[in-house]
């Protein structure tokens, strides 16, 4: 980074100030969280579901119920962090009142976190869950991608933003419940490109909560020949 760069980052720095991803306090310069809220984020520790990630009450347990019934077309997933009511409301100001400074510290985690893992997953690309083209003109950003972007500068990924489609303007996942999650998705993506370019892919998104979500984007992927599927969320809920 240039001396010009440093002194651009400076100057909005002191313009635009950080704030915390979690508490929302303006930060020091140099920081991406306030110490108080690190100290309470709770992170997904062993033991943990094989398949999606999500932590497990029991250590004698491979998958959580939702996966040891086999539902999930994707290779395997990781998640950062637990879903509780801290994570929920930094997640609600990111994405409904223009927090896109929250994606620095939201990648930095999942590599701080993964990076050994994701490289051995040896992907081709990141791509982000793609949100519906009005909801994207209407927020002005798609949140995904923001994590996807920083997780791809983070590790030397690259993030393809265009690879795939959201096609149909599906009602929000929050408000329904499993089988209703999986019609929601059904057919709502699409591959815009027709040639296969990649074999191995890394799907990122904010919120894992059935994999409806992740699940609709693999099938797409698999049927256009991409090989292995795995997932990257900042936050999972609870066990199924």
């Amino acid at each position: 980074m240039g001396l010009g760069e440093n002194i651009l980052n400076w100057i909005k720095d002191m313009i635009y100030p950080k704030s915390c991803p979690m508490c929302d306090v303006v930060l020091k310069r140099d920081e991406l969280i306030c110490k108080r809220c690190n100290k309470k984020l709770k992170y997904i520790v062993e033991p943990k579901c094989k398949k999606c990630g999500r932590g497990l009450d029991d250590v004698r347990k491979e998958y959580c119920g939702d996966c040891g019934r086999g539902l999930h077309v994707y290779d395997s997933g990781i998640a950062a962090f637990v879903y509780d009511d801290m994570v929920s409301h930094s997640i609600y100001r990111f994405k409904y009142h223009n927090r896109r400074t929250y994606a620095e510290f939201y990648g930095a985690a999942i590599a701080y976190k993964y990076r050994e893992q994701i490289r051995r997953w040896d992907a081709d690309v990141i791509i982000p869950v793609p949100i519906y083209k009005k909801k994207l003109k209407k927020r002005g950003f798609n949140q995904a991608a923001l994590i996807g972007r920083e997780l791809g500068k983070k590790l030397c990924i690259p993030v393809d933003e265009k690879y795939l489609s959201r096609v149909v303007n599906t009602k929000p996942q929050k408000e329904m419940s499993g089988l209703d999650r999986k019609k929601n998705v059904e057919k709502a993506f699409k591959i815009v490109e027709n040639v296969v370019k990649y074999k191995k892919i890394i799907l990122v998104d904010d919120i894992y909560t059935t994999g409806s979500t992740i699940d609709a984007c693999a099938r797409v992927l698999l049927a256009a020949g991409v090989e292995e599927i795995y997932f990257v969320s900042l936050s999972i809920g609870a066990g199924i």
